[in-house]
Formats: structure tokens, sequence, C-alpha cells
């Protein structure tokens, strides 16, 4: 049986947020092809994951029987975060743009899974795995637009994901999510509404592909 892991980060709950929304829209197709399927589910708004520390930090880099209490207790998050993550078949990751960049809560799980040795370095322990990423903004960011090059979602998770962990990465981009909230946005809202809606034809897609590949595989 398939597994996923799902993560979402924004602090908008619900519906009410566009990267939720979509992802809960992947996650549905996904189950569809998937009934007697897995989801391991991750709210990191709700429940983040700890900021790394001096000791979770050096003991990814020395020999576990040399592990002080501290590192030991430490390091066993992380290894459980990292298992959680190589298990999975497919991760689908909400990953809002807050203040030009990725939510906090997300940097912090990240930090976590980084392992140089394991996830990252030559033979990474994820290479080939699916990842989808929801990169929602609430403006516009795209080839061409004066605010192209303050992207940095898209850059940083792509080169953490795509490059180091080798993994197969999609990013799906839901943009001007905030132009319904934002009077001085209105007749973007239209453009809003359109880039939503292809998205979330583009999650359900992604999602049967992704389903139709571990079939075949």
């Amino acid at each position: 049986m398939a597994t996923l892991l799902h993560i979402d980060s924004s602090v908008t709950p619900g519906a009410a947020s566009s990267s939720r929304s979509v992802t809960a829209a992947f996650r549905t197709a996904w189950l569809e092809q998937h009934p007697e399927g897995t989801v391991i589910y991750r709210d990191l708004s709700t429940h983040p994951v700890a900021h790394i520390t001096a000791e979770a930090h050096t003991a990814g880099f020395v020999d576990p029987a040399t592990h002080t209490p501290e590192q030991a207790a430490a390091f066993a998050e992380r290894a459980r975060l990292i298992e959680e993550l190589e298990q999975a078949d497919a991760v689908l990751i909400g990953a809002p743009m807050y203040n030009l960049s990725i939510p906090s809560t997300l940097k912090a799980w990240l930090d976590n899974v980084f392992l140089v040795g394991r996830t990252a370095g030559d033979a990474p322990s994820l290479k080939g795995t699916p990842v989808t990423v929801v990169a929602s903004r609430g403006g516009a960011y795209g080839p061409g637009t004066p605010r192209e090059g303050y992207d940095y979602v898209q850059n940083f998770l792509g080169a953490v994901l795509a490059d180091v962990f080798a993994m197969d990465v999609e990013f799906l981009v839901p943009e001007l999510t905030m132009a319904p909230h934002n009077p001085a946005m209105a007749e973007l809202v239209p453009l809003y509404e359109a880039s939503h809606e292809r998205v979330l034809q583009e999650a359900a897609a992604r999602a049967k592909a992704i389903s139709g590949r571990l079939a075949a595989a």
C-alpha cells in the first residue's frame, strides 16, 4: 500500500488557506487512487517540530555511539522525522510565501530532516521520491513580473529538495491569493480565481500521475 506524507504549514486554517485547499485537492485525488493507502499528516502550524538545537545539530556529524544523553535525545526526534520522510512513496508540502520566504515552521522541519550522509550527500536516501510543493503567494512573482527576483520559496525549496535531496519536485503555484482580502487588489480577483482553479486541477492531475507511475514501477 502506498504512503503519502502530507505536510501543511499555513497559519490559516481550513479552506480559507489557498495552500491547504490545494493540498486537500491533491490528497483527495490521491486517496481515490489509493483507498487502502496510508496518509501521514503533519500540520506544522498547529503542531510545530522543535527548532534544531546545538545537540541535535552536532549529533548528526558524529558516531551515535559517542552521543551524549542530550545529543541522543535530540537526535532521536530528528531520526523519527527522517524515517517518516524516507518511508513515504510520495510527499506533499504546502508552502505559502510569508515575507518572501517559507514559514519558519517548515524551515524547522527541513533543518531536522537535512542530514549529510543520509538525506544529503553523494547518495541521498530520498533520491527520486516525488514531492509536490504548493507554493501559494499573495502577489505575482512569475517571470516578467516586477517582483520576479523576490521569490525565495521556489528557489530555496528547489535547491534543498531537488538539488540536495535529489527528489522529483514539482511546484504548483496559486498566485494573487491576497486579492479577495485586499481592496487595493480587487481588480485582480478574477486572475486569482483563474489561478486557483487551474492549480486545483493541476493538483488532482499530479496526484493521479504519481499514482500511475508508482503502480507501473
